[in-house]
């Protein structure tokens, strides 16, 4: 691990060793050369000219590829190809590595059987996507939800290596899970399936291959019984805290949540402002969204809402610090709504004043589930009541392509889940191992470190290709070039 930690900090900043920034310093007429090249040999040869078509042919690739243009893999691709056409532009060699990147390393699909509570035999679909390796193991989180389906892991697997890149850990990107609901199960039937897919995953993960991770409705426990399982059929001894999926017992899983707020609020700070007495509405209730709540609150921001499938519940003055103990003992039992919350508190609202959430006054949004997609119409809301940025902070993001394209527009402040993410990545069980916290050292100042500087590079990495302060095209850009650079060592594979 650390002889590839090593490589990877040479490879992030080196674009020197492929012609500089325009690609052309030690090989004239390079970009020319490169231009001169069809980018796809389908129904012939097609090349480019300008970035902007660059883009537009990978985004026409994946189309045909996915057979529709409104999957989740599609909208992420289509997010990502339009922020690099600016370095494709520059550098059209990198249009060559996005091409590769139209598909994942490895797809793996395969059949999860268990037996419910009333011996009856059960079938559900288990997926691990295996997205690039070219920084290191793959690592990324699993879910266990009725709406997983491939497209959707696909999409998580690549903003996941991107993400996993920008943290500066030698870390490559994958996804996976299955279409199981966890929240309708048992306890013995959630050991079961988990046993059950662990079985089949444990052929193609391990401590220096692939590092699954927490995710939606994938929590300590069923960590725990699939790492159980994991050590039942390898020869393998538990590291209980650090290692491969932590020995089963993950740790600092609030610092995904920290490293939201410490992002906010370095981006505020950045502009001359801070989250002292900001209103914020919270997406999302679970173990993210209590940390960054928790994290909101010392920074003197109001936390307003927090969300689950079945709805929303609205303070009007605020969650203070007992009202979040509150709602945090209430997400602790599986499968408990956030509506219960209501009836330990007078003031509180369920799906109310409108049954948008996004209809809520308020500063800022921050999110950390993107089963609430952001759209056009939700900024025009949002807008119209005094908001002043979106803060993404889980999975996908969820601001969607019209969301994104009107919130720019209204020059909102904009934070992408994959720089926010870093809390996550920094401790990761393998880096726990690595690099355990040193003496006097916490959790906040590791995740307040790290998130310096990824705010930094991504603030950077957008001045230089000239979109000063859009950090959404930062983050792709910085992402990609750490990414690239280590494939373009790699060859054509």
């Amino acid at each position: 691990m650390k002889i590839i930690r090593s490589f990877s900090s040479k490879v992030g900043g080196g674009l020197s060793q492929f012609g500089g920034v325009h690609g052309t310093r030690t090989t004239p007429g390079n970009a020319k050369l490169w231009r001169a090249k069809p980018l796809l040999r389908r129904e012939g040869d097609k090349v480019f000219k300008t970035g902007t078509e660059a883009a537009n042919l990978l985004l026409n690739e994946a189309i045909r590829r996915e057979d529709v243009s409104s999957t989740p893999f599609v909208s992420q691709w289509s997010l990502l190809t339009q922020s690099l056409a600016v370095v494709f532009d520059r550098m059209p060699k990198y249009a060559w590595i996005m091409k590769q990147l139209l598909e994942p390393e490895r797809s793996i699909t395969f059949r999860v059987a268990w037996i419910d509570d009333s011996g009856v035999s059960r079938v559900n679909r288990g997926y691990r996507i295996q997205y690039s390796s070219a920084l290191g193991p793959y690592e990324g989180g699993l879910a266990f939800s009725p709406r997983v389906n491939l497209s959707l892991l696909k999409a998580a697997a690549l903003d996941t290596t991107f993400r996993n890149a920008l943290s500066h850990k030698a870390l490559g990107g994958a996804y996976g899970g299955a279409d199981f609901n966890p929240y309708t199960k048992s306890e013995t039937e959630i050991q079961r399936f988990c046993q059950s897919y662990m079985t089949e995953l444990a052929k193609y993960i391990g401590p220096d291959t692939d590092l699954p991770g927490l995710g939606e409705g994938v929590t300590n426990v069923e960590i725990g019984y699939m790492y159980g399982q994991y050590k039942r059929i390898n020869h393998h001894c538990g590291q209980v805290g650090k290692g491969l999926m932590w020995g089963g017992s993950p740790v600092h899983v609030k610092a995904h949540g920290y490293g939201i707020a410490y992002f906010a609020k370095k981006m505020l700070e950045d502009k001359g402002q801070s989250l002292e007495g900001k209103k914020c509405i919270i997406t999302g209730s679970h173990y993210v969204a209590l940390a960054l709540a928790e994290k909101l609150l010392q920074f003197g921001a109001i936390p307003l809402t927090f969300s689950d499938p079945s709805g929303f519940v609205y303070e009007p003055n605020g969650f203070d610090a007992g009202k979040l103990k509150t709602i945090e003992k209430l997400k602790n039992e599986r499968g408990a709504s956030v509506g219960r919350y209501i009836i330990a508190s007078t003031s509180a609202k369920f799906n109310e004043p409108s049954p948008n959430i996004f209809d809520i006054p308020c500063d800022f949004v921050f999110t950390t589930s993107a089963a609430l997609p952001i759209t056009e119409s939700d900024i025009s809301s949002l807008a119209s009541k005094g908001c002043k940025g979106i803060i993404e902070g889980g999975g996908l993001g969820a601001l969607s392509t019209d969301g994104l394209a009107a919130a720019k527009k209204r020059s909102m402040l904009l934070a992408p889940a994959r720089a926010t993410s870093v809390g996550a990545v920094i401790f990761n069980g393998m880096e726990m191992e690595a690099d355990p916290l040193k003496p006097g050292e916490t959790i906040d100042s590791r995740v307040e470190a790290a998130t310096d500087v990824v705010f930094e590079e991504v603030k950077r990495t957008a001045k230089e290709f000239n979109t000063r302060g859009d950090l959404h095209v930062g983050a792709n850009i910085a992402a990609f070039l750490k990414v690239a650079d280590a494939m373009f060592l790699h060859g054509s594979v």
